[in-house]
């Protein structure tokens, strides 16, 4: 039990207090990767004696060590720097996209350790099929962990409206899931005894770009995540806008062409997703139906770029239409920052000067002088470790009591299903 402090200090001595002051020591570590003493009392307001205690309790527990950082140039003595076990803590961490499924053990830290992809064909309604492979993709990456390596968490990002709490799918347009217990299904394949917290996609993925990528420092902020579709993740005061019921920030679906606007999965037309969608940037560069996917799409940008015109008029189209709907994001929410991921990550060289267009002409001029546009610093990572920081949650809440090592036969042993592809 660590001491109590005076003062202006946090009293360590109780529990609940401890666990919290514990945990909010080993986010950060988490989060940062490798931090100096001084630099965890700094930004936790604390003085170093109290680090000091709380980074010994942590290391007894094997979740971080200390130790004597390279040489600083400075004179006196070096702050030691505290590391986060990352070989020995892991989650695994799930991405289910529309087109690919992404498997990984992730370590404590935010490090892929290990990872496992399979296309996910299009094929309707898949809960069958996605947990199959997940499940057998999960169970190896467990099974090949250290023997003296804890899973302490599962998290899963989805491409669709997550009912908060349970994992279920309540929808999913572009393979028509309704209400699929997605999250019970994946743990019951896992066979961890460990719950799968899940996400939706964008969500996560503003999260994850918030804490460790091209948001770090800022307090609002707007993701908008591309896959065949368009996602959304807001961050406002620091924190996810996630509506009500969990459902918030769906921005795919805003009414950007009410008159003429392309027909939409959702039974709406003329959403966002439907004129700036993977299909809609196909369609206007020509390409045949049976030609899809991020290699489909990022042939259009690689065409515009080399000067075919086709291509370079589809960019253009599918830039206005997104410049139409990060303008009315801007008015409604002031960020600091818009960042493209996934699909539109690829898009973004091709149709940045539609959308500056459209700020310069739509955007009131308070709300437009100091936002910029940037694109995703976590690449196609972004969506899968915000899935693994979703399955640390549990840890970092209480790491004071860190869960018990799983045994090895934990995960039993399946044979591979048929429809996997490393």
């Amino acid at each position: 039990m660590l001491g109590a402090r005076t003062g202006s200090e946090v009293r360590l001595g109780q529990d609940g207090s401890r666990r919290q002051t514990a945990g909010t020591l080993l986010r950060h570590v988490h989060l940062g990767g490798v931090l100096t003493r001084a630099e965890l009392a700094a930004k936790m307001g604390l003085n170093r004696s109290t680090i000091m205690a709380l980074t010994a309790e942590l290391v007894a527990a094997g979740l971080v060590r200390e130790e004597a950082p390279r040489e600083t140039g400075r004179a006196g003595r070096p702050s030691l720097v505290v590391r986060p076990e990352s070989q020995r803590w892991y989650v695994l961490g799930f991405d289910v996209a529309v087109d690919r499924l992404i498997a990984a053990r992730v370590g404590l830290g935010g490090t892929i350790l290990d990872r496992r992809e399979a296309v996910r064909p299009r094929a309707g309604v898949d809960l069958e099929r996605v947990v199959e492979v997940l499940g057998w993709f999960g169970r190896q990456l467990h099974r090949t962990a250290p023997p003296d390596a804890t899973c302490v968490g599962v998290g899963a990002s989805y491409c669709g409206m997550i009912q908060p709490g349970d994992g279920l799918v309540r929808y999913g347009p572009d393979l028509g899931w309704v209400d699929q217990a997605f999250g019970a299904e994946l743990g019951r394949r896992l066979g961890l005894g460990l719950p799968v917290r899940v996400g939706n996609e964008a969500h996560l993925g503003a999260l994850a770009e918030l804490h460790r990528g091209a948001g770090i420092g800022l307090r609002n902020l707007i993701y908008l995540h591309g896959d065949v579709g368009v996602g959304g993740g807001i961050i406002v005061g620091g924190k996810l806008l996630d509506g009500d019921g969990g459902y918030g920030s769906e921005v795919g679906h805003m009414v950007v062409n009410p008159y003429d606007g392309r027909p939409c999965l959702c039974g709406s037309a003329g959403c966002l997703e439907a004129e700036v969608g993977e299909r809609a940037l196909l369609d206007a560069a020509g390409r045949p139906a049976e030609l899809f996917g991020r290699d489909a799409v990022r042939a259009v940008v690689r065409d515009a770029r080399r000067g075919d015109q086709q291509a370079s008029e589809a960019l253009e189209r599918i830039g206005d239409w997104l410049g139409i709907g990060v303008a009315n994001l801007i008015n409604l929410f002031n960020p600091g920052v818009v960042l493209f991921g996934g699909m539109l990550r690829d898009l973004f060289p091709g149709t940045v000067t539609q959308v500056r267009a459209r700020i310069a002409r739509n955007v009131l001029p308070v709300a437009r002088e100091r936002v910029e546009l940037r694109v995703a610093a976590l690449g196609d990572d972004t969506t899968l470790t915000g899935a693994a920081d979703l399955g640390f949650s549990g840890l970092l809440a209480d790491p004071t009591n860190p869960l018990p090592a799983l045994g090895r036969a934990a995960a039993p042993a399946n044979p591979a299903p048929a429809s996997a592809q490393r």
